[in-house]
């Protein structure tokens, strides 16, 4: 039993592990940031956009794992938008830090300046420190520990496009495009950390006091063929200072592991609950997330935190008639 446990712990690691090639996608991007995970979101907005967050999961666990971004995004002229994004991901022995510069490209096939129908592409190209600090393993002579703290570097690249029309929108993005051989993990590390993520969502309820927004994002690791899907649902309501909203997503992978009960054998597939609580003030914007993993199997009880603090900047006034809260 113990040991079918420390198996699944195995698959379960080995998930989050891989996401956390580059930077992890969690549930960040519902936060009002599509751009941290999509490049071609890059100055879509009537806003340049500041967005910080931090994240902690399993409290009360020693060098559990943490994420922190600060990204910017913003217009640059009338058909282009430009930002940049600097992270830092810590799992254990294990960190990363990270600096993506993006360049986006927007084309409109609106019939009038108030209609929506924009396709827009990005590209990023960023650099990413791996670290792994081997001063604390308390290990005998082993020839593959070194005993202290390695470092590497490579470089990337995000592809993406966009399509708003309305109040529909659709994302298509490959991370991790290049193929790259680190020198940190030794022989056992791939070189193909590509990733793929496809997002659709629709808003609606214009004439009502809350518009709601179902969307979902899929993703796949090229290497591992591993899959997951978020199916999220937004709310919205406007009030005087600015709107509240709050969100649910529940994210579920494709791919599962074995584990004994009593007599029987079980199986689970990775899946947790997200829900998120936020308030837009003037051009101000404040998040909380909380994450919970369910199953009869898990590390650990404890849940997963995050704090997302926001600033819009030169704004100018909501140029579409749409629901489309990305881009007004």
């Amino acid at each position: 039993m113990f040991k079918i446990r420390v198996l699944y712990l195995v698959f379960l690691t080995s998930f989050f592990c891989y996401s956390q090639e580059g930077l992890p996608v969690y549930s960040d991007y519902l936060s009002d940031n599509y751009y941290l995970i999509h490049p071609s979101m890059a100055g879509a907005a009537n806003c340049a956009k500041i967005r910080l967050t931090a994240r902690k999961q399993w409290f009360g666990q020693d060098e559990a794992p943490s994420l922190q971004t600060l990204s910017f995004n913003g217009r640059i002229g009338e058909r282009s938008g430009a930002g940049i994004i600097v992270f830092n991901d810590k799992n254990g022995y294990h960190s990363q830090k990270g600096l993506k510069l993006t360049y986006a490209h927007h084309i409109m096939f609106s019939r009038d300046e108030i209609d929506l129908n924009q396709l827009s592409f990005g590209i990023s190209g960023g650099v990413i420190q791996n670290q792994l600090d081997e001063t604390q393993f308390g290990t005998t002579f082993d020839p593959i520990v070194f005993g202290a703290i390695q470092k590497d570097s490579y470089f990337n690249v995000d592809v993406g496009a966009s399509y708003n029309y309305m109040d529909f929108y659709a994302h298509a993005t490959v991370q991790g495009l290049l193929e790259t051989r680190r020198e940190i993990y030794t022989d056992y590390e791939s070189d193909n950390l590509r990733k793929f993520l496809l997002s659709v969502g629709y808003v609606f309820g214009k004439h009502e006091n809350i518009t709601w927004e179902p969307s979902v994002l899929f993703q796949l690791f090229d290497q591992t063929k591993e899959k997951s899907l978020d199916m999220n649902l937004k709310a919205y309501k406007n009030m005087d200072f600015g709107s509240l909203w709050a969100a649910l997503s529940y994210r579920r992978s494709f791919d599962g592991a074995q584990y004994s009960l009593g007599n029987g054998v079980q199986s689970q597939k990775l899946q947790y609950i997200t829900p998120i609580i936020g308030v837009n003030y003037k051009n101000f914007m404040f998040a909380y997330t909380y994450s919970q993993v369910t199953g009869d199997v898990k590390f650990d009880t404890g849940a997963y935190h995050q704090i997302t603090l926001g600033i819009n900047l030169f704004c100018t006034k909501e140029r579409y008639d749409c629901n489309c809260p990305a881009i007004n």
